[in-house]
């Protein structure tokens, strides 16, 4: 079993209610399953919302206390970005997962780079941050081609 941030998976659970669904990355395993997370809905933010951006570092900076998540409203919600990444862990440690692919450049999910003032800038999403240290294996969404590609190789 994988975590899959949902968005990728078809669910219209971005900040603009929308999704950004790779059935081809994610047809490329057969039997797989699949479990759907949002955690900015797992935190309790709607959809559509306002889009959010970390100030002040990145999501493990988050985690520690030292930058916050802002929306473009100027709201700080970083509660919610806390909440949704610990009951994401939550779903992780019940169903014993040790890998979840996640979306590049949200504030939640990013693995490698988060959007900052309209960039792309280096540094993980809140959510990706709590199941890196965590020792969850953390895949970009925009390599889940050669990691689905490699996991299937190995189950044969």
């Amino acid at each position: 079993m994988i975590i899959v941030s949902a968005c990728l998976l078809g669910i219209k659970c971005r900040y603009d209610g929308e999704s950004r669904s790779d059935e081809t990355a994610l047809s490329m395993v057969p039997g797989e399953i699949f479990i759907p997370v949002c955690p900015e809905q797992l935190g309790g933010l709607s959809t559509p919302r306002s889009p959010s951006e970390i100030v002040g570092g990145d999501g493990h900076d988050v985690l520690n206390g030292t930058a916050r998540v802002i929306d473009r409203e100027g709201h700080d919600v970083t509660a919610s970005f806390i909440r949704g990444s610990r009951e994401a862990l939550k779903i992780a440690t019940l169903f014993n997962i040790t890998t979840a692919v996640m979306k590049e450049r949200s504030p939640s999910c990013g693995t490698f780079h988060i959007m900052r003032k309209g960039k792309c800038t280096e540094g993980a999403g809140v959510t990706s941050a709590l199941f890196i240290q965590k020792g969850i294996e953390v895949v970009s969404s925009e390599r889940i081609h050669e990691y689905l590609a490699e996991h299937h190789r190995d189950r044969k």
